[in-house]
């Protein structure tokens, strides 16, 4: 397969990285109205309008520099508000909010899975080719998403699940990390740790959702591919 320029690269990632974490964060506002809490609907966050979830830096500036210098995209859109006291359960219900996200990024790679699938069965020239690097991106980064978040460290998804399934004494000590979490997190980004961390499962998923998915692992090397 021949190299994708970066145009190219933009035009396949855009959707793909939008799509994911806009629905990621909708998740998270939807399962906390449904469990009482009606504050992201009530600043219209509860929608798949991306306009209203964009971060300048996430969105924006962070997802560009990682495709111009690394070949792949990675961001993150405005966290959806949550108020934990008016949920019907905080400590339980607080887990279940948090869940969400990963779960919608489950559920998206599954979706990419069958737009493959149906990309491969219509055999269309002009459709099949963009449609088979669009799903091989929209596989890549909701798989990071989902491990990502999966970590047990405050504030990310499963550190608030962590948080939820500890005692209540214990569950407020972990809970003092907090603010160090996003730091912690870059030590280990920059230590490589983090790679050594969500390499196996990442993986795992890559794998097994592009064998699924019917789409060789060429495609994906392309995408991630540095830019010339």
């Amino acid at each position: 397969m021949e190299e994708l320029s970066l145009l190219q690269k933009i035009s396949i990632w855009v959707l793909p990285v939008v799509f994911a974490i806009t629905v990621h964060e909708v998740a998270h506002g939807w399962v906390a109205k449904l469990l009482g809490d009606r504050t992201a609907e009530a600043q219209g966050r509860l929608t798949l309008n991306p306009l209203n979830h964009i971060d300048p830096v996430g969105t924006l500036l962070v997802p560009g520099l990682m495709l111009l210098f690394s070949g792949f995209v990675f961001g993150w859109a405005k966290p959806v508000p949550v108020n934990w006291g008016r949920l019907h359960n905080p400590k339980r219900d607080t887990g279940l909010v948090a869940v969400a996200g990963p779960a919608a990024n489950l559920m998206m790679i599954v979706f990419w899975i069958l737009l493959s699938r149906l990309a491969i069965a219509m055999n269309l020239a002009l459709l099949s080719r963009p449609l088979l690097f669009m799903a091989a991106a929209g596989i890549f980064i909701n798989s990071m998403l989902m491990l990502l978040n999966l970590l047990p460290l405050p504030p990310l998804d499963g550190g608030r699940v962590m948080s939820s399934l500890l005692p209540v004494r214990l569950s407020i000590k972990f809970d003092k990390l907090e603010p160090y979490g996003f730091i912690i997190l870059i030590i280990l980004m920059v230590t490589n740790a983090l790679s050594m961390i969500l390499g196996g499962p990442l993986n795992l998923v890559l794998g097994l959702s592009m064998e699924l998915a019917g789409i060789p692992f060429g495609v994906l090397r392309l995408l991630l591919s540095s830019s010339s």
